[in-house]
């Protein structure tokens, strides 16, 4: 139900509930129109009984009062069994007659047929305050001025009648009618600006819950934990990276209602008191122990609130951060500003390098001496590793597809691995350690066949790094199931990585081994999502020679290129290298 309020003047005033109607307008309107449609009930049986009563006595003779009260009393009945609420508007329209016109007449007609015996002139404010409520001003005050015509119209015909002194009646009548004015003017301010008050706290009322809502968002989506505690420990609010950060098992997540409830906050409720105690905010790293789980080290930055502005409650807000993440996001920014100044340096070292070892192997060709010979293989072999270090810093900073190149974005995964699994065994002397299992049917990706060099080399010589020597220590595996990706795999058996390894495994510059340089790994997931693809690192368990054993599983997840049956190319045929196929 919608109006609109127009443009008018002062005394133009639409009614007090003339504007947009909500959902609370709608009910405060409802129960504004209960209460006049009872009043009028009320009022309707106390004048029927009235009637009744004065006609049994014999105090009245006149049955038409009888007659008026009686049809009064099932007006008011009906309308306020089938009424609906609706307003009177500007003018005097048909559902001002049904209500207000139907009261004024009655409430005159009684008073003219009951002469001066009983005075029904107090009876006129109810239609009045009913028109000033639920009308314009306009409505209001011409509802009182027609009042005020039938109430001095009937006085001078019942004195012109009686033939008596018509100026203390008259007089009387006026100040009654100036008081119906009053009633009515003050009873439509009134309620307009109850109106207006009401729609001012409806105003407010959304925004508060619009910005309450997006502060929930807000802090729901923020990288740091936020925890609201009271005065006693009680937690009031905590958002999700609060309840991952402090509560990692259901049992925890269930006491996160009060601080005091677990031994490992007592840290987060010792700052919280020592916050309320100074009234002042506090900022310490703490260390949260729990049961069968290792430290958490967490940065807490304590605000209180002000008791004022929560009708004397105090509160504390917690904002937590864990040290692993600062450490993290410090150790990312340094190692890119470090990745940096070692691409500048690589290439600054390569040039006398090159010279070095030709210096190197010019040197050798003319050496006889064997301890001499073998002081020039060192500086070889040293001049290697620095070279091998320069191309992975150099790689590392340009590891992104090349479009146009010799190698197509398209190759067969089956034929690629197989060749580049033939080449690395060759060369490493791996052919007992090493297994490879190629899908039965023919898989196209979108790689290039040199960087899937790159990045199966790679993971292979992690492989033999920390592998074990026994036979199938070392297992590659393609999978083409899914019909829009393909799988390669390379497990090797060998022991857990530490957490503090996993979680820094494809970050540029970090390595367990001090002889590395950190970023094959890096180069590897460069590669991958340079090609729309992906690759990640679990454990898992596999069979080797009869045994199920557990090992590191790399997993690169390429895109699938699907094309007819005519013009798939046909997989490799097995060779008598070690390749399973299934």
């Amino acid at each position: 139900m919608t109006l609109q309020r127009p443009e008018r003047s002062w005394f133009e005033l639409a009614a007090p509930w003339a504007a947009e109607f909500h959902t609370d307008d709608t009910r405060e309107f409802s129960r504004i129109w209960q209460g006049f449609m009872t009043a009028r009930f009320t009022l309707g049986m106390v004048l029927l009984a009235l009637q009744v009563t004065l006609f049994a006595s014999g105090t009245s003779h006149s049955k038409w009062l009888v007659v008026i009260s009686l049809l009064y009393f099932g007006s008011t009945l009906t309308t306020g069994l089938f009424g609906k609420p609706l307003l009177l508007g500007d003018s005097f329209n048909r559902h001002w007659i049904r209500l207000v016109g139907v009261d004024v007449l009655a409430f005159s007609s009684l008073q003219v047929l009951q002469s001066s015996q009983v005075n029904y002139t107090p009876l006129f404010a109810l239609p009045i305050l009913l028109a000033s409520v639920l009308g314009s001003l306009r409505l209001a005050l011409g509802t009182a001025a027609s009042v005020t015509m039938l109430l001095l119209g009937s006085t001078w015909v019942s004195l012109v009648a009686s033939g008596t002194e018509a100026t203390l009646s008259l007089l009387q009548a006026a100040l009654t009618s100036v008081g119906y004015f009053a009633i009515a003017l003050l009873a439509n301010q009134l309620s307009s600006r109850l109106s207006s008050e009401g729609l001012r706290a409806r105003v407010s009322q959304a925004a508060v819950n619009l910005q309450r809502q997006v502060n929930e968002l807000v802090i729901g989506s923020l990288p740091d934990g936020v925890l609201i505690v009271d005065s006693q420990g009680v937690v009031r609010a905590a958002n999700p990276t609060a309840l991952k950060l402090l509560a990692s098992t259901p049992e925890q997540r269930d006491h996160l209602t009060d601080l005091r409830l677990e031994p490992g906050w007592r840290p987060l409720l010792e700052l919280t008191n020592a916050s309320f105690a100074r009234g002042l905010g506090q900022e310490k790293d703490i260390t949260i122990h729990h049961d069968g789980q290792g430290p958490l080290r967490v940065h807490v930055n304590t605000r209180p609130t002000n008791p004022q502005d929560l009708g004397g409650e105090s509160l504390c807000v917690l904002f937590l951060q864990d040290q692993r993440e600062l450490e993290a996001r410090m150790r990312t920014e340094k190692l890119a500003s470090m990745g940096r100044m070692s691409t500048a340096v690589a290439h600054e070292i390569r040039n006398p390098l090159a010279a070095i070892s030709q210096a190197n192997a010019l040197l050798e060709e003319d050496l006889s001496d064997p301890r001499h010979k073998k002081l020039t293989q060192l500086v070889g072999q040293n001049a290697q590793r620095l070279a091998k270090i320069v191309d992975d810093i150099l790689e590392a900073s340009r590891a992104q597809p090349q479009d146009g190149g010799l190698s197509p974005l398209r190759i067969n995964l089956n034929e690629t691995v197989n060749r580049i699994c033939r080449d690395w065994s060759a060369q490493n002397e791996c052919e007992l350690r090493l297994q490879c299992f190629l899908s039965g049917q023919a898989i196209l990706v979108q790689f290039e066949g040199d960087h899937l060099r790159r990045v199966l080399v790679n993971l292979l010589d992690n492989a033999r790094r920390f592998a074990t020597d026994r036979p199938g220590g070392i297992q590659v595996q393609t999978q083409g199931i899914h019909p829009q990706h393909a799988t390669l795999r390379v497990w090797s058996e060998g022991l857990p990585m530490d957490q503090t390894v996993e979680r820094h495994l494809f970050e540029p510059f970090f390595s367990s081994e001090s002889r590395s340089s950190g970023l094959g790994l890096y180069i590897c997931r460069q590669l991958c999502e340079g090609h729309s693809a992906s690759i990640s690192y679990q454990r898992s368990r596999r069979e080797a020679e009869g045994r199920a054993v557990e090992g590191n599983d790399f997993s690169v997840s390429f895109v699938r290129i699907v094309e007819s049956p005519a013009e798939e190319p046909k997989s490799t045929p097995p060779s008598p290298w070690p390749i399973t196929t299934f």
